[in-house]
């Protein structure tokens, strides 16, 4: 466990590093541009990049990823990537971005890693460990009201997703002291993990995206819970909270 946790420290690194190189560059290549969603080739660059860090180290291991899957897809131990989590933010120039690492042993996460290069911040945890934020433990919030918390709800891609979606922030922006809009589902996990955020809920998301943020929120002392979308069987509803709030949604 400690060696693979090395490997995802190390590979998130070097991937920051290829993303600090690059920001705000203004010659960033659009591979789609879609109606709410933006891919770059540095999406596919950051995690080829972080491929090879971790097959060169466990070549047996699997990747899956939001650019694709690569090294053994029968072996126990997938890694799960997200090599750019918030492009449409990083591709606008506004710097809360970061890279999500997860491995999962048969279906059961036991280590995430989630780095923002541009704040140095760096999330780590192994399964039944305390989360570390560079390096020093750190919790939930201890909030119970919801006017008392500040949530993040995040939109999808999807007209679907999106009417859906719309109620549910005009319900929690009443209730709650504050709501917002973030941009990256794998950094709301890892702030509600330090105490920054009370709650995180979107209504479609990839495994990705949330995978590194589940065992870093429920190892913090906080709650995820998902649930498969019917009509997108890869695709999940979403909610996390410290625990202590309860959000009836």
């Amino acid at each position: 466990m400690v060696d693979y946790l090395e490997t995802a420290i190390n590979a998130a690194q070097e991937a920051g590093e290829l993303l600090r190189e690059n920001f705000g560059s203004g010659a960033l290549k659009v591979d789609q541009l879609l109606a709410h969603d933006i891919k770059l080739e540095l999406d596919v660059r950051s995690q080829n990049l972080i491929t090879k860090l971790i097959l060169d180290r466990h070549p047996d291991h699997a990747i899956y990823g939001e650019e694709g899957i690569a090294g053994n897809q029968q072996s126990a131990m997938q890694w799960v990537v997200d090599p750019i989590d918030g492009t449409v933010n990083y591709f606008y120039g506004i710097p809360h971005f970061c890279i999500s690492i997860a491995l999962r042993e048969r279906e059961e996460i036991i280590l995430g890693v989630i780095l923002d290069p541009m704040r140095r911040e760096l999330w780590s945890v192994r399964k039944g460990e305390p989360p570390l934020l560079n390096g020093k433990p750190c919790a939930v919030s201890s909030r119970a009201k919801l006017s008392d918390a500040i949530l993040s709800v995040g939109f999808s891609k999807t007209k679907t997703t999106i009417d859906t979606g719309l109620p549910l922030f005009e319900q929690m922006v009443y209730r709650a002291r504050k709501c917002r809009l973030m941009g990256s589902a794998a950094l709301d996990m890892a702030y509600i993990a330090c105490g920054r955020l009370d709650a995180y809920i979107e209504q479609s998301v990839s495994l990705w995206d949330i995978a590194a943020g589940i065992i870093l929120v429920e190892s913090a002392g906080g709650r995820v819970q998902t649930k498969t979308r019917a009509e997108m069987p890869n695709k999940f509803s979403v909610c996390a909270t410290n625990g202590a709030l309860d959000l009836s949604v």
